[in-house]
C-alpha cells in the first residue's frame, strides 16, 4: 500500500514484519522507544511528540513509529507514490526475542523507601519506591548519564544512565535532576531528588534494561 499523508496512524498495531511507510518504523520485539531513538539519529522528545506518546512504555510490536519530522511527510509520500516495477519481497518472519543479556555489574538499590508497586512487564515495566520530595536519588551503578530531561511526560524529570553497552538504568518523576548528559557518575552517587514529576504522588519510578529488553529489576538488586 501506498505511503501518504492519510498513511496510518504511529499507534495503529500491524504484524510486526508487515512492511512500514517511508518516514515510520515499524516497532518489533523487545524495541524501547530509547534504542529506536539512537538508530535514527533523533531524540527521545521527539519522537514523543510525533507520536503523541505520553508514555514510553505503551509502545507494542508492530506499531508504526514516526522517525522522521512530520514536515518531511509530503516529501516521502510522493515518492512512495510511485509505481514501482515490482512488489517489495516480504520481510522473513520475525524471531522470537532472545533472551536478556547476562548482568555482569552489581547493583544497589537507588532510594530508600517501600516498594510501592511492582514490575509487571505491562503497565508497570519497573519498581515503584515511596519517598519524601526532596529524598536521594542515587545511582545504581556506576556509568555515563545518556539523558536528562522531561521530553517523555509520563516519566517527568528522566535521567538514564549507561553502564555497558549491555545496561541501562532508568530514574523518573524526579523533582530536580543534579546531573546532566554525558556526566559519569559513580555507584550510590547522587543524581536527583525524588519528586512527583509525570506522576500523581511522589515517588521514584526506576527501570532496568539489558540489551533491548526491559526486565525487573527486583532480581538484580540486593535483599534489603
Amino acid at each position: 500500500m501506498a505511503a501518504c499523508a492519510s498513511s496510518p496512524p504511529a499507534n495503529a498495531p500491524a504484524p510486526a514484519n508487515a512492511p512500514a511507510p517511508a518516514g515510520y518504523y515499524r516497532m518489533q520485539s523487545g524495541d524501547t522507544l530509547y534504542r529506536i531513538a539512537r538508530q535514527y539519529k533523533q531524540s527521545v522528545g521527539n519522537l514523543a511528540r510525533w507520536n503523541q506518546l505520553a508514555d514510553s512504555s505503551s509502545i507494542q510490536a508492530g506499531q508504526l513509529l514516526r522517525v522522521q519530522p512530520p514536515s518531511g511527510a509530503g516529501k516521502s509520500a510522493s515518492a512512495a507514490n510511485k509505481p514501482s516495477a515490482k512488489a517489495a519481497p516480504a520481510k522473513p518472519a520475525e524471531k522470537p526475542a532472545a533472551p536478556p543479556p547476562k548482568l555482569t555489574i552489581k547493583l544497589q538499590w537507588p532510594a530508600d523507601g517501600a516498594v510501592i508497586a511492582n514490575y509487571d512487564g505491562n503497565r508497570n515495566k519497573g519498581l515503584d519506591i515511596a519517598g519524601q520530595a526532596g529524598d536521594p536519588v542515587r545511582a545504581a551503578a556506576a556509568g555515563k548519564v545518556v539523558y536528562a530531561g522531561k521530553g517523555i511526560r509520563a516519566y517527568g524529570n528522566l535521567l538514564i544512565v549507561k553502564h555497558n553497552a549491555d545496561t541501562l538504568t532508568v530514574y523518573a518523576h524526579n523533582q530536580r535532576l543534579l546531573v546532566k548528559e554525558d556526566d559519569q557518575v559513580s555507584a550510590g552517587q547522587q543524581i536527583a531528588t525524588m519528586g512527583d514529576s509525570g506522576a500523581n504522588r511522589v515517588k521514584l519510578h526506576f527501570e532496568l534494561r539489558l540489551g533491548t529488553q526491559v526486565v525487573n529489576p527486583a532480581a538484580y538488586l540486593p535483599p534489603r
